[in-house]
């Protein structure tokens, strides 16, 4: 939490609450819901006369994308919270 009262935290002064690396994996994980939601929103609009198991299998693709990308979001930000750096810089 940012403030505790009206005094901010010690975590916010340090930058500690949202560090900058944090920035882009939020941004690309948030455009690709919105994606896949407009994929099943688009899916679910010409979905007339197709057989259930098709719509199913339609509709279930992109949200075992979305799930898989808040797992991901949730592991980057671990990582990052954890200070392990990204091994491509040894290469």
């Amino acid at each position: 939490m940012l403030y505790a009262g009206n005094a901010v935290t010690a975590n916010a002064i340090k930058g500690d609450y949202l560090d900058k690396r944090m920035i882009a994996p939020v941004i690309i994980t948030v455009l690709l819901l919105l994606y896949f939601v407009a994929f099943g929103a688009l899916w679910m609009a010409l979905e007339d006369g197709m057989p259930l198991i098709v719509t199913i299998m339609g509709l279930s693709i992109p949200a075992i994308c979305i799930v898989a990308s808040v797992y991901v979001l949730i592991e980057r930000i671990k990582e990052i919270r954890s200070g392990v750096e990204d091994d491509l810089d040894k290469y």
